[in-house]
């Protein structure tokens, strides 16, 4: 895809014309991933944050939210739960906390591994390149990244660096995948400031990186952050503004899944928070092929509070998988049996091995 096409399809907003392209993507899903919907079991392990970003209300500066890191034992009992349930992967994810030493997450790595065939995927934020090697040989097969925005203006008004450190979220994924992990990155829609073109830019990025695993939702401020509360003081000109509707995001979801046919591509919560009846099943018939259930025990979940008014914060793990897998079977899809590891890296192997 080029610019000009992206552009025409974001700014798109006949109906008709749409389901073009809702088709397109729900093909090539069919065609190159097929028609499994892989579960990635969510454990959201510590909502400490050094970070000062200006949406997330796990940032450093919101006083009202209460902190917590769940221990050892508590992780490795949600793998165990992942394991029973028939995920393939476990997703282990926290804000950028500097208290979770590389060596004792590499110790929880290692005992998931030991303990259960599930694929391990990290979702910690920005660490030395010595921490992502540690936990690589510990057994961790992925890590989530998202860039955000491919602006780097915008990016570094709504992601403050950590004292005075520069970001560059682009290396550090090339820095993973040279490590062998499979690589996730994405982006949200609707950022105030952000333009049609700075996202037709970021679907161009995912293009560039051939991502493994591409991650996309709308731009949902928390209330107790700068951004949230002087949201319209940075908005684009109304023409030129990126909207933070659930549209927007079913388009991305499909350019993604046509600008990189084999990547596997969520349906996120954040579609659920915004429309509780059908958010995930438009995602997953609109290119994508992963939903990802969440193991984290409810006293901690319901204070993992990115953005206000989540989806599925009170009910257990039980209830979230029965409740999803129910809603698969109801599309037509199937439960996608084992670690649904990346098209590119099976078809990466495939000509090592030929």
């Amino acid at each position: 895809m080029d610019r000009r096409e992206i552009l025409r399809w974001l700014r798109e907003e006949d109906p008709g014309r749409l389901e073009a392209l809702w088709k397109a993507a729900d093909q090539a899903r069919r065609e190159n991933v097929g028609d499994e919907v892989h579960l990635r079991g969510l454990v959201e392990f510590s909502n400490h944050c050094a970070r000062s970003c200006g949406y997330c209300g796990l940032r450093a500066g919101n006083p009202k939210i209460s902190r917590y890191r769940m221990t050892r034992e508590e992780i490795i009992g949600c793998a165990r739960q992942a394991a029973r349930f028939g995920y393939g992967t476990v997703v282990l994810q926290s804000g950028e906390d500097p208290q979770i030493e590389a060596q004792w997450m590499a110790e929880v790595i290692r005992a998931i591994k030991s303990e259960t065939p599930l694929a391990v995927t990290l979702s910690l934020g920005e660490r030395s390149a010595q921490e992502f090697e540690q936990w690589r040989r510990a057994g961790a097969d992925r890590y989530l990244l998202r860039f955000e925005t491919s602006n780097r203006s915008l990016y570094e008004r709504i992601h403050p660096p950590l004292n005075g450190r520069p970001t560059d979220r682009i290396a550090l994924l090339g820095i993973l995948r040279s490590m062998g992990y499979e690589i996730g990155s994405g982006m949200m829609a609707g950022i105030p400031g952000q333009t049609y073109e700075d996202l037709a830019e970021d679907i161009l990025t995912i293009q560039r990186l051939d991502l493994d695993m591409i991650g996309l939702g709308p731009y949902i401020a928390h209330p107790q952050t700068p951004l949230g509360s002087l949201t319209a003081l940075h908005q684009a000109p109304p023409e030129e503004q990126a909207p933070a509707i659930e549209e927007i995001t079913y388009k991305l979801i499909a350019l993604a899944r046509l600008a990189v046919k084999t990547a596997n591509i969520p349906s996120t919560t954040a579609l659920a928070t915004l429309n509780r009846s059908e958010g995930r099943e438009l995602g997953l018939a609109r290119g994508a092929n992963v939903v990802m259930p969440n193991l984290t025990p409810p006293q901690y979940r319901v204070h993992y509070e990115i953005y206000p008014a989540k989806a599925c914060i009170y009910e257990t793990a039980e209830e979230c998988n029965t409740c999803l897998k129910r809603r698969i079977h109801a599309l037509g899809r199937k439960i996608g049996a084992g670690r649904g590891d990346s098209q590119r890296r099976i078809l990466s192997a495939a000509a090592g091995r030929g």
